[in-house]
């Protein structure tokens, strides 16, 4: 032992690790030939917010649903403090204490909340359901986390961000001690988001393990406490609540990316290019998803239209597009009436379209990338002479395409289904834009689309507005509507709430889309109203 130094002393004794919480090995799932999940650890604990963060397609919903018994893993194991347990059914993960909030509902909408509670484990007496406690479970767990259900409403009276509270009560209910919330916030304004927020603070709070899985970069700096980032089925690494949205999004892409939509203000054409007054748009049961909806788009200009998923958006742009009939009404392109145009006749007449469902309505998989890039004028010179196909100048198409819109592929005789969610969108985008256009139509234009192609497709739409197009654009993503958009238009049980500026404050756009008018929505917050009071106000609107 040398002069000045500490004597040395036996190591203490280390303490045996904790077997408290969840913990994934190597979990490996496969789908024939694609490894939706290879060999992913992860340590979910009591008391931790565990953010489960990944572009649409990484594996993290796959991985929880092996978690939760609805897929059987390929390989790996799962402990649940301490105990090895790989759950065959969602019956038995529940069993186990683990309970799941789907991104898509689990509900029976034609039955009341205290009836969707106890569907399964229903308890009876002389064959009488026991409704009186699955009720007073309901009212006894709303109080706790402040959820305000009534036991007694049907489902299919709810607003979505109410069923969301159901869908949470059902997993409490089975006394969960593991919570997974897959993509909860899809379907919420922002109030509900925080709200939900709040609710999944409280019961962190009280021991419960939140796994919370998104690909939304805002929602993980605000809530987690631990971040995981999966990558085309891979653990890529574990990050802090701390680091930035960018830090973030390349670990998420794997390349550096801006986040950052760069755009000189609008310059306006003299007359809108793209025009709609009063248009309805009825369901195939004859109730109006769309009414009397009136909004213009100037050349040189993006226009978004706001609001939660099924408040008739999806009907608005198909039917502009004439995929579905307008009720009654008038579109105009170009001071040209339009209304009862087919498709094929309004994409001759300038009107360019991304549908929202790019697999059903945007390509056709089997078909080449080449051919794909052509589909809408593949009859049309130089791509046909006569009955026949021009094959070279279909395939010198694609070729300056696929370099101009950057579509990763090996040959552009190759099928669309081998490429990338991202690539696919580019071809679908990069086929409307080959043309000159007067008005684009653009429905969830980066929906199931990484990081890294959101921010090219992003860019070609502005180019395209300063171009001179009117572009419209329907999404769901407050972040891409902030970023694109020069107005915003909000709606709300198909009818227009308001035209309001991209600097909007969040707040008052989650009113708009809850159903209060602009003025009222502006005045609630500027006086602090709280959004119910503020919503009693609300038109209840269509549907």
């Amino acid at each position: 032992m040398t002069a000045g130094s500490p004597p040395t002393r036996d190591p203490a004794p280390t303490a045996p690790p904790s077997t408290e919480g969840l913990q994934l090995r190597a979990i490996t799932k496969r789908f024939g030939s694609l490894v939706a999940n290879d060999r992913i650890d992860l340590d979910i604990r009591p008391g931790e917010i565990h953010c489960l963060l990944g572009e649409n397609g990484a594996g993290k919903s796959t991985l929880m649903n092996v978690l939760y018994g609805m897929l059987s893993p390929d390989e790996g194991e799962i402990t649940i403090d301490g105990r090895s347990r790989i759950s065959r059914s969602p019956k038995e993960a529940m069993a186990a204490g683990i309970g799941m909030v789907h991104q898509h509902f689990m509900l029976v909408e034609v039955f009341t909340v205290a009836e969707n509670l106890i569907l399964g484990r229903e308890e009876a007496t002389g064959g009488v359901l026991n409704m009186r406690r699955a009720r007073r479970i309901v009212r006894e767990l709303s109080d706790r986390y402040r959820l305000a259900v009534d036991p007694d409403s049907l489902i299919e009276d709810l607003p979505v961000g109410v069923q969301q509270r159901v869908e949470i009560l059902k997993a409490l209910a089975n006394d969960a001690k593991y919570l997974i919330f897959d993509e909860p916030t899809a379907v919420l304004t922002p109030q509900e988001i925080d709200e939900l927020m709040e609710v999944m603070r409280s019961l962190r709070d009280e021991g419960r393990a939140i796994v919370f899985i998104t690909h939304k970069l805002r929602e993980v700096a605000a809530i987690a406490d631990k971040i995981t980032v999966i990558r085309r089925g891979k653990v890529v690494g574990v990050a802090r609540p701390t680091d930035t949205e960018a830090h973030l999004a390349e670990l998420m892409v794997g390349r550096a990316v801006s986040l950052r939509v760069d755009k000189e203000p609008p310059r306006l054409s003299a007359q809108p290019r793209l025009s709609i007054e009063g248009v309805s748009v009825a369901n195939n049961a004859g109730a109006l998803v769309v009414e009397d909806f009136d909004l213009s788009v100037s050349g040189g200009e993006i226009v978004c239209v706001a609001g939660v998923q099924g408040n008739g958006q999806t009907e608005l742009a198909e039917a502009l597009l004439g995929l579905i009939p307008i009720s009654r009404g008038t579109v105009t392109l170009d001071g040209r009436t339009v209304t009862k145009h087919t498709p094929r006749r309004k994409i001759a007449d300038g009107l360019g379209f991304v549908p929202e469902d790019r697999k059903h309505d945007g390509f056709v998989g089997s078909f080449s990338v080449a051919e794909n890039l052509v589909l809408n004028r593949y009859d049309q010179p130089p791509y046909a002479k006569g009955p026949a196909l021009d094959l070279a100048a279909i395939r010198g198409n694609a070729e300056e395409r696929v370099s101009e819109f950057d579509i990763r592929t090996q040959s552009v005789d190759d099928p669309l289904t081998s490429l990338s969610g991202g690539n696919q969108q580019k071809v679908v985008l990069a086929r409307e834009l080959s043309r000159s256009l007067s008005a684009l139509v653009a429905s969830q234009p980066t929906r199931g689309v990484d990081v890294g192609a959101i921010e090219f497709l992003h860019r070609r739409l502005v180019q395209e507005r300063n171009r001179g197009t009117a572009v419209l654009i329907v999404s769901t993503e407050l972040d891409e509507v902030e970023a694109l958009a020069d107005r915003i238009a909000v709606m709300y049980r198909g009818r227009l709430v308001g035209i309001v500026s991209p600097d909007t404050s969040r707040e008052v756009l989650g009113l708009m889309m809850a159903g209060v008018p602009t003025e009222e929505a502006l005045a609630a917050v500027s006086t602090g109203t709280t959004e119910q009071d503020a919503s009693a106000t609300a038109e209840p609107g269509c549907g």
